[in-house]
């Protein structure tokens, strides 16, 4: 039995699990919310408490020593040497990593270049690793990229149709994101439906969105591009939308391409249709309140997934499981319930979830006529995290 912790370090907090492996088993789930602040917000839950501390903390090292010392105190280890290695999350890996790795220096490097892709989230998942290395130098560290798993993508799907020496100079192209949980999603649907040949449509449904198409374990085609901008409607994200047009509304309001960026990454989507917000709860409420804005919001937002959706039907060349996961896949049914009917007659899908059956890691909620088995499966990222990291500290403990 080995210890491994799950990191994901964000540029204002910490999030983590401790999961005992090769037995799947969580220990510990924790996070540390508004880091640089006075009024900081650490929260951990162990043996079903939960213990909730506020107080400052300034820095990510500062964060990692309270997580480390706190966990020692609770018992939960009962000296460090227990914990055998630690996956820290990255968001993009670009061309050079298709799988996780061990960090090195060269790795190290790699990873602050490509922070020009993902200014707000490399250099904070680069704090959290550099922390946690510091005051765990003699562990086995780990990095999972969110775009790995799109790296099988044949270049048809991540070519964009622009001057081809902008990926020759730049790197422009389609990397994807949440490509950890929709690899989780496929290691699922494996285990439910018995075989390692199937074609697979998995909706991770967030205030982040992205659609996948996987063939046999494999990414075929996924629905964010260059960044996580790209792709469907999200919670304050746009995704696809004309270029021209955003280059007409610069030149009417005089936008520079920093206000132009922050009007597209945290205004737009459901936020920025229904005028209400960015969650779906409140855009329901929206709805029974008979909003108009709201209900196209949720309109226009099953209308681009449904799109998607079709398209990898194409693409696939049909589809054995289409699965919904993630805050909004999982959660809510009225965005299903718009959704499929959208879809059902052209896949030939059925479904009915008063007769939802209760399946390993989830719900099958499509019924046996069903031509493609339909699945709520909250996503598991850490897990996925937990499982790399331990393969590689088998490989190289």
């Amino acid at each position: 039995m080995k210890k491994i912790f799950a990191v994901n370090a964000g540029s204002s907090s910490l999030k983590f699990q401790i999961i005992e492996m090769p037995e799947e088993e969580v220990i510990t789930v924790g996070q540390v919310e508004r880091i640089g602040f006075d009024d900081s917000i650490f929260s951990i839950t162990f043996e079903n408490h939960t213990q909730k501390t506020i107080l400052p903390v300034k820095t990510q090292k500062d964060a990692v020593q309270l997580v480390l010392k706190t966990v020692l105190e609770m018992g939960i280890v009962k000296n460090l040497d227990e914990i055998k290695g630690v996956g820290h999350r990255v968001v993009q890996g670009g061309e050079f990593f298709d799988k996780t790795v061990v960090v090195t220096p060269e790795v190290v490097e790699k990873i602050d270049y490509l922070a020009q892709f993902a200014p707000l989230h490399n250099k904070a998942n680069l704090e959290g690793y550099k922390a946690f290395h510091e005051l765990l130098p003699n562990v086995i560290h780990t990095v999972v990229f969110d775009t790995a798993f799109h790296q099988t993508m044949e270049e048809q799907n991540y070519i964009f149709p622009i001057p081809y020496h902008y990926y020759k100079d730049y790197a422009i192209r389609r990397y994807g994101a949440h490509g950890t949980s929709h690899k989780y999603i496929a290691s699922v649907v494996e285990e439910l439906l018995g075989t390692k040949e199937y074609k697979l449509i998995s909706c991770h449904l967030g205030s982040g969105a992205s659609l996948c198409a996987i063939k046999n374990g494999k990414c075929i085609d996924t629905s964010m591009g260059f960044t996580p901008l790209g792709g469907i409607m999200m919670g304050t994200r746009c995704g696809d939308v004309d270029p021209s047009a955003i280059l007409y509304m610069m030149e009417k309001e005089n936008l520079t391409p920093a206000q132009m960026n922050h009007i597209l990454n945290k205004e737009s989507g459901l936020l920025g249709v229904s005028g209400r917000s960015s969650d779906m709860r409140d855009i329901d409420k929206g709805i029974a309140a008979d909003e108009h804005q709201s209900l196209l919001a949720q309109k226009l937002y099953c209308t681009r997934v449904a799109q998607f959706i079709g398209s990898y039907f194409v693409e696939l060349g049909g589809c054995d499981a289409l699965v919904f996961t993630a805050g909004v896949g999982e959660n809510s049914k009225s965005t299903r319930s718009r959704l499929l009917p959208i879809i059902s007659e052209a896949l030939g899908i059925e479904v009915d979830e008063s007769q939802a059956i209760d399946v390993k890691h989830g719900q099958l909620i499509s019924t046996k006529n069903s031509k493609v088995k339909v699945y709520i499966i909250p996503t598991n990222e850490e897990l996925m995290i937990a499982r790399d990291t331990y393969e590689l500290v088998q490989q190289n403990g």
